[in-house]
C-alpha cells in the first residue's frame, strides 16, 4: 500500500511540475512565485506541507508549525498523499473550468482546507487532540471551511467555492462526493446526538443542511438550500424545507 500511494506520488509530482514548468517559461513573473511554492520542493509531500503552512500560517513561527503538522502526518500515514492526489484530480474531472493539476492545488482554497482536515484527523487518531483543533480553528479562520478531526471523510471528494463550510464531528462522507458553499453537515436534537452518514458520489448543493443520525445513500442529489433530517435513499433527489423526494430510481417515502 505505502508502495503504491509512493508511486501515484510520485506520477502526480511529475506532472505538477511540468505545469509549473510550463507556466514559468510563459509568465516570468508569476515563474517566481512558483519556484517557491512548487519547484523548489523535491516530491509532493515536501509541497504539500508547505502550501498548508503559507495558507494556515499568519507569521513564519505558525507557518513552520503548520508545516511540521503535516509533514508528520504525510510521512505517519503515506495514504494520506494518495488521498491527497485522488482530492486534486477530483477537482480536475468535475470542474470544467480547470484545464490542468496547477492551478487547483495553488489557488482553490476548498482543497487546501481538505488537506489540512486530513492533517487534522491524523492528529486527532495520535491523540495530538490540541494540536488538531488548533488546524481546524486556523483552516476555518484563514479558508472559512471547517471541518471537526473526529469527522471522516473518504477520498476524491471536491469542496466547490469552499466559503462557510461546517462538518461536524462523527459526520462520515464516503468517496467522490462534491459539497458546495454554506453547506452544513452535524448532529441534531437530544443526547445521544449522532452524525449524518453520506454515501459514495452524494451531491450536496449550496446552503444545504443536512442534520441527526440519518443515512444519505450513495449517488443521492440534496438541492441547495434543502434541509435534511431524514434518510435519503441512494440516487433519490432531496430538495426543499422540510426535504422532499423526487426522481428516485424507485418509490421511496418522504425525506
Amino acid at each position: 500500500m505505502a508502495k503504491a500511494a509512493f508511486m501515484a506520488g510520485k506520477i502526480l509530482w511529475q506532472e505538477i511540475c511540468s505545469e509549473a514548468q510550463r507556466a514559468a517559461a510563459a509568465d516570468p513573473v508569476f515563474g517566481k512565485a512558483l519556484v517557491g511554492a512548487i519547484l523548489v520542493h523535491e516530491d509532493f509531500t515536501a509541497a504539500l506541507a508547505d502550501l498548508i503552512g503559507r495558507r494556515l500560517g499568519g507569521n513564519a513561527a505558525e507557518r513552520e508549525r503548520f508545516t511540521t503538522f503535516s509533514r508528520d502526518a504525510f510521512r505517519g500515514q503515506p495514504d494520506l498523499i494518495e488521498a491527497a492526489g485522488r482530492d486534486l484530480w477530483a477537482v480536475v474531472l468535475r470542474d470544467p473550468a480547470v484545464a490542468g493539476l496547477l492551478p487547483p492545488l495553488l489557488h482553490f482554497k476548498g482543497y487546501v482546507a481538505l488537506q489540512a482536515w486530513r492533517v487534522s484527523h491524523w492528529l486527532w487518531l495520535h491523540d495530538h487532540r490540541d494540536a488538531a483543533l488548533l488546524l481546524q480553528n486556523e483552516a476555518s479562520n484563514a479558508l472559512q471551511v471547517s471541518i471537526h478531526p473526529a469527522a471522516s471523510l473518504g477520498s476524491s471528494v471536491y469542496l466547490d467555492h469552499a466559503t462557510g463550510i461546517v462538518i461536524g464531528a462523527n459526520v462520515v462522507i464516503g468517496d467522490e462526493v462534491t459539497i458546495l458553499q454554506n453547506v452544513s453537515i452535524g448532529r441534531h436534537g437530544e443526547l445521544p446526538m449522532r452524525s449524518p452518514r453520506i454515501g459514495r458520489g452524494v451531491f450536496i448543493g449550496s446552503g444545504a443542511t443536512i442534520l441527526g443520525d440519518i443515512s444519505v445513500g450513495d449517488f443521492a442529489k440534496i438541492g441547495a438550500g434543502t434541509v435534511v433530517t431524514s434518510d435519503v435513499p441512494g440516487g433519490c433527489t432531496a430538495i426543499g424545507n422540510p426535504a422532499r423526494l423526487t426522481n428516485c430510481p424507485e418509490p421511496a417515502s418522504a425525506a
